[in-house]
């Protein structure tokens, strides 16, 4: 393992297989030299892409990935410290960022794939880390987009949590990833085409503060629950200022925005009895093609419609991109408004 210089708080050092893990720490000066004591064979993925002529959409293949770690149990989860099978050697870490052992991206398909764990405790949730963790997840957030978006051939990365079995998480140690893709990505291609005729979310912030569809709101930025939802429970954050991405926030608003996506979260968790599985996106401008139209925005959005009852994607939803919505929006909204506080 070796240990290269690093700004206050934040540690690179590498996995026995010659993957990059970096700490990053609440308050500087904690020792992170913890050796990786796994004796694995050098990390070669080898992903590659295809391209979809139909849609002129690519396609990552990635069938390594059918041998990834499946629902383990919780004493050998490989996000908790220490542990002989641990991808992260140090006792006690805050946040810590590493190359994904079996990556979607990255090799000859370009691009990288990287796991964010945001707290050592696994049965902990993100709506429950502590006030002070969060500054360090919005540092974490930020490094990684400017780092990734500096990688020849990167041309977006994009930020986001799955949480639950029932959306397909395959650990349950709080987490998240983080991909920086080799093209821009269909959807983020979709919203700058229509963004070319005026910003749709610097209109529909101002819209949505004055609607009942509002769910929460600080100085700088506003939840609300999207007009046409797609999702039963569905929620966007948005600055009121146009920006492209977490770096060119600023690391105060990152934190604001932060606080305001852990309440986001935090309603989610009081919906329904019990976890609340949901999907958490940070969509941020592409590394170069339509920065000046790119509006960063979060999107959190579970599939449970009921405390007993899933949206499942079927034929219209799947197969022809049809949503249909099973909760009116402006309900949504309300329900999320009175999960407030707890």
């Amino acid at each position: 393992m070796t240990t290269a210089p690093a700004p206050a708080s934040r540690t690179r050092v590498h996995l026995a297989d010659g993957r990059e893990l970096l700490y990053f720490d609440d308050v500087p000066g904690l020792d992170r030299s913890a050796p990786d004591p796994r004796d694995l064979p050098a990390h070669r993925p080898r992903p590659e892409l295809r391209h979809d002529a139909v849609l002129d959409e690519w396609i990552a293949v990635a069938a390594h990935r059918q041998t990834r770690t499946f629902l383990p149990a919780s004493d050998a989860c490989p996000l908790c410290p220490g542990g002989p099978g641990s991808e992260i050697p140090a006792s006690g870490y805050h946040v810590a960022v590493f190359e994904n052992r079996f990556p979607s991206l990255g090799g000859p398909a370009g691009g990288r794939c990287e796991v964010v764990c945001f707290t050592d405790d696994h049965d902990a949730s993100f709506a429950g880390l502590p006030a002070g963790r969060l500054p360090t997840v919005a540092r974490a957030f930020t490094d990684r987009t400017r780092e990734l978006g500096r990688l020849p051939g990167v041309e977006e990365v994009f930020v986001f949590e799955n949480r639950g079995v029932e959306i397909g998480a395959t650990l349950q140690h709080p987490h998240g990833q983080i991909y920086a893709f080799p093209y821009v990505t269909p959807r983020t291609r979709q919203v700058l085409r229509v963004a070319r005729g005026g910003c749709v979310f610097c209109a529909t912030a101002a819209e949505a503060s004055g609607t009942e569809r509002i769910v929460a709101a600080t100085d700088h930025f506003v939840a609300y629950v999207p007009y046409a939802a797609r999702w039963p429970y569905q929620v966007h954050i948005t600055p009121f200022r146009h920006v492209p991405d977490l770096p060119a926030l600023g690391e105060g608003l990152a934190v604001e925005l932060m606080g305001l996506y852990a309440d986001v979260l935090g309603r989610f968790e009081r919906l329904f009895p019990g976890p609340v599985p949901y999907m958490a996106c940070w969509h941020q401008a592409p590394v170069t093609a339509g920065r000046g139209d790119a509006h960063l925005w979060v999107e959190v959005f579970t599939p449970r419609r009921t405390a007993d009852k899933l949206k499942y994607l079927a034929s219209a939803e799947s197969g022809a991109g049809a949503f249909i919505t099973d909760v009116l929006p402006e309900d949504a909204a309300a329900r999320l408004r009175e999960a407030g506080g707890g």
